[in-house]
């Protein structure tokens, strides 16, 4: 093999891999795995507090949880978190899942299943997936 043959190997193996590494599938999917991971984990121990900090900071800025709404999340435990599916959109930026949310009043403990629509927003600046549908409304339907 000649050498001016292995330069444009090793070049378009280099570009290759540039390509496979500038692409953002893999990794905004991974990205998407973890952040969904934490924010049902979050939602499933109870740790709405938690859960705050994976809204998109738009959200968080433009109308955050308050402190009354934060105190009646207390007031529900948690039995149980079912994707019930869910969807991307990589060229969007954006993802969608539905969830099935076993919900228990502390007080009665009375339990009761909620639907909840998640909705994702892919951020390229900060390299994250930020939740854009909000905590879920625990009470709807009541």
């Amino acid at each position: 093999m000649s050498v001016s043959t292995l330069i444009r190997l090793l070049g378009v193996a280099v570009l290759l891999i540039l390509a496979a590494c500038t692409s953002p599938g893999p990794k905004q999917a991974d990205a998407l795995d973890q952040q969904q991971y934490a924010w049902s984990a979050a939602i499933r121990w109870g740790d709405f507090d938690g859960a705050v900090n994976l809204l998109d900071p738009q959200l968080r800025k433009a109308s955050p949880p308050t402190a009354l709404e934060l105190e009646r999340y207390k007031q529900v435990q948690i039995s149980a978190y079912r994707d019930k599916g869910s969807s991307r959109d990589p060229e969007a930026g954006t993802a969608v899942r539905d969830i099935e949310i076993g919900v228990i009043n502390r007080h009665t403990q009375s339990e009761r299943t909620v639907r909840y629509r998640e909705t994702w927003r892919w951020d390229a600046q900060a390299k994250t997936w930020w939740v854009t549908s909000g905590l879920p409304d625990l009470w709807s339907g009541q």
